[in-house]
């Protein structure tokens, strides 16, 4: 039995010829946010005082909300103009609340497969913030069998000595969130740095000898335009990074860029058609494949398969465990989705009140942590009938015949052996492609 029909698209399918209207359309968990509740948060003590089996990886997120500046498009949760001690304080609250993970039977003993610092600006922080809080971190959960530390970075705040500490702190890939070339499209945008703090940042990182160098471009920015994009893509190449992530603009409801449309009485977001961002992020992994890059998931285009691995994203999309430390942060447990509390003032008074800071949560079936892989795994292209079988005892060539018809009829995807392989057009639109999938209750909502 096929969890829905496939005749037509999901409404939440952004259209080809489609204006960028408010919303999110990027598919990032399973089932959607909006089935989180509060009152499954509160039976999480239960599942962390049950033991675990260890074959399960583990990983570690540590958020860090604070930036220089809030970006026009950013839907995080990001903080600006906080002082030393603030800082200090949230930091605190962090390590305590992953200390209170640590301790349970659930967590106790493992050791992380990966940690990520995310944002909000992780490179905001000093120097000897970073290295008081990753050896306190490195105290709680050893990193010693970590294959991965990703360090999200904005290149306004590095500089030659911060970077050489943040590769002497144990990190293996810096993620630097370029954005564009241009600092005219990075001002109008909001964003913080500037196209000459890109080049000397990108410099010194090399020189600092990580493992990794990923950048962040975004297709569809206000105001940028079709010369700006082929400029953004020959520099992007000129700098020769290990990987290469592109977004596509959105406009979630939480942004600067919504709040202006909102006053002006505007439905469509002053950014690029849906065609279009397809279209510029087309051409862009097909000029880095000219040049060697090969082309591994929607957003992503690596220079060595072989040697550059983005282990979070491709641990986390077949079932790891995740702890995520901070405000907001997101974690992924024996099954349970949950979220911390969202205001940074309310999160560290509830850590420091002895209490876990989470807001929302939801237990998942086997049947929806099945579909939550097939999904996730389907925005790298192309997704294996023996790993379901193997894993979850679920042929999917039967269990989602129609959504497979659906797209092979509409030229979006076919099966290559025992493997279903989604079309380079498909790729670019994979998350308009997803919500067929979903259970029926689970469909036409949005990831908020």
């Amino acid at each position: 039995m096929t969890s829905t029909s496939s005749t037509v698209p999901s409404a939440n399918e952004a259209p080809d010829t489609g204006e960028t209207t408010a919303g999110n359309y990027f598919v990032s968990n399973y089932p959607p946010f909006h089935f989180w509740d509060p009152g499954t948060a509160t039976h999480l003590g239960e599942l962390l005082q049950t033991s675990r089996h260890t074959e399960t990886p583990l990983g570690v997120y540590f958020h860090i909300p604070f930036c220089r500046k809030r970006c026009h498009f950013c839907y995080f949760r990001v903080y600006t103009e906080r002082s030393a001690g603030e800082i200090q304080r949230y930091l605190d609250a962090g390590i305590a609340e992953l200390q209170r993970y640590a301790d349970t039977p659930f967590i106790a003993g493992r050791r992380p497969q990966f940690v990520y610092f995310g944002g909000g600006t992780p490179s905001y922080l000093s120097v000897s913030q970073l290295k008081s809080l990753t050896d306190r971190m490195k105290e709680i959960l050893p990193w010693d069998e970590v294959e991965e530390v990703t360090f999200e970075a904005e290149p306004g705040t590095l500089n030659e000595g911060k970077l050489r500490a943040i590769r002497e702190l144990g990190v293996t890939r810096l993620s630097l969130g370029v954005e564009n070339f241009d600092s005219h499209i990075l001002e109008i945008n909001g964003r913080a740095h500037r196209a000459d703090e890109i080049q000397r940042a990108y410099a010194s990182a090399r020189a600092a000898g990580f493992p990794q160098i990923n950048v962040d471009l975004i297709s569809g920015m206000v105001e940028e335009t079709e010369e700006n994009w082929r400029e953004n893509v020959r520099k992007l190449i000129a700098l020769e990074p290990d990987c290469v992530t592109i977004y596509q603009m959105e406009v979630p409801y939480n942004t600067g860029i919504f709040k202006q449309m909102k006053a002006e009485g505007k439905l469509v977001a002053p950014v690029a058609n849906w065609v279009t961002k397809r279209a510029w992020t087309a051409y862009a992994f097909s000029e880095l494949e000219k040049v060697g890059y090969t082309v591994t998931s929607g957003y992503t285009a690596v220079r060595d398969p072989e040697r550059t691995k983005f282990v979070y994203r491709d641990s986390l999309w077949k079932g790891a465990d995740l702890v995520g430390a901070g405000v907001s942060a997101f974690s992924h447990l024996g099954g349970v989705h949950f979220q911390n509390i969202t205001e940074i003032e309310r999160y560290i008074e509830t850590v420091e009140s002895g209490e876990l800071p989470t807001w929302r949560a939801m237990a998942t079936t086997p049947e929806e942590r099945m579909i939550r892989e097939l999904i996730l795994q389907l925005k790298l292209g192309r997704v294996s009938v023996e790993y379901f079988e193997q894993k979850f005892n679920v042929d999917i060539r039967v269990r989602f015949s129609l959504q497979w018809s659906y797209l092979e009829e509409n030229t979006l995807g076919n099966w290559s052996g025992a493997f279903f392989v989604l079309t380079r057009e498909a790729l670019f639109k994979v998350d308009s492609l997803l919500q067929p999938f979903f259970l029926p209750q689970h469909q036409n909502s949005r990831y908020v």
